[in-house]
């Protein structure tokens, strides 16, 4: 049986649909994750979707004797980290539990992954320590800047990867920067299920299309965009997950540091993505255009290129599969998994 690969947060919505892209390409996941927001039965989703139940853990990456005990008993070849807090707004009412989770609970697990001698690590990182970009498409090498608290805890992060490969050149590390994870696993048994009002378009839009919300806002129409809404790189979650099944590919061969934006190369506004969905649902979504939140940007999609010539990697699924597929899990679960 091949070594794990121990997924933290690996029961909520990226962390599940790369389960199931790990199983597929033979890998064996072992999830620990606190639950804070998430639930255990995405796990009993995977396995039906894949006949394989992931191994599980539940515990927090800030319990440095779990990870010790963990990593000792299963010996994973590799950890994908994507255990971390990830509301912006969220991040600027509570600042402290942002760095205390994200940052403290990251280098409470680079080191019992130290000191267990396990230096194979996939993070999840974001499009967000961009900050507010001079222009887009936007490339790995452009400036790194952060506008909240959770953005300055991925930025935080990603230089302790850096400090930690140069002091020590046997760790590989792969950091991961996200644009707009969005949709579901086809098979409608796992999505994004956010507690409480959704914090991103697509659950919100669909949220609304099955009458747990009446409208949809948009945050701001006079952004300088063709159609005054927000655009932004939606890519579909399990091209995602694949992404990171080619990233650790990639990272097990050879030792060093890369980094790679994960998204489509496309931008699509609120207002393109409304009506694809619509399109796509045969449901009409009322929306009311409200002042813009703080901290947001005008445009942001990405410069796919390196991870294409890197990891052999792009994204395939279209908007069209991105909003049949998100209807497809909100239909079947119209309350998500609880």
């Amino acid at each position: 049986m091949p070594l794990p690969i121990l997924v933290t947060g690996g029961a909520g919505y990226i962390g599940s649909h790369t389960c199931v892209a790990l199983i597929e390409a033979g890998h064996v996941p072992l999830v620990l994750d606190n639950l804070c927001n998430s639930s255990v039965e995405s796990l009993a989703r995977v396995q039906r979707i894949t006949g394989v139940r992931p191994l599980w853990v539940e515990g927090d990456i800030r319990d440095a004797a779990l990870l010790q005990r963990v990593l000792a008993e299963h010996r994973p070849q590799a950890v994908i980290h994507f255990a971390g807090l990830k509301a912006v707004g969220e991040s600027v009412r509570e600042p402290l539990a942002y760095y205390d989770n994200n940052v403290g609970g990251t280098t409470i697990l680079l080191q019992a992954m130290q000191e267990a001698g396990l230096r194979n690590l996939i993070f999840s990182s974001s499009a967000t320590v961009y900050g507010n970009p001079a222009s887009v498409p936007i490339s790995e090498d452009f400036p790194r800047s952060a506008t909240n608290p959770y953005g300055r805890s991925k930025l935080m992060i990603e230089d302790i990867l850096g400090d930690l490969v140069g002091a020590d050149p046997r760790w590989r590390v792969a950091r991961l920067r996200y644009f707009n994870p969005v949709g579901a696993h086809a098979s409608g048994l796992i999505g994004e299920d956010p507690r409480g009002i959704p914090n991103n378009l697509m659950p919100y839009i669909t949220q609304v299309a099955v009458g747990r919300l009446p409208e949809l806002q948009v945050f701001g129409g006079d952004w300088p965009t063709p159609d005054g809404t927000g655009v932004r790189d939606f890519i579909h979650v399990m091209d995602l997950a694949e992404g990171h099944v080619a990233a650790l590919a990639h990272l097990l061969g050879e030792p060093g540091m890369f980094t790679v934006n994960l998204g489509t190369g496309q931008g699509c506004s609120v207002l393109q993505m409304v009506q694809a969905f619509e399109r796509n649902s045969g449901r009409r979504v009322p929306y009311r255009i409200v002042p813009r939140r703080a901290g947001d940007i005008a445009a942001c999609w990405a410069d796919a290129s390196a991870a294409h010539r890197l990891l052999h990697w792009q994204a395939r699924r279209d908007l069209d599969t991105i909003c049949a597929d998100a209807w497809r899990w909100q239909q079947a679960n119209p309350q998500g998994l609880r």
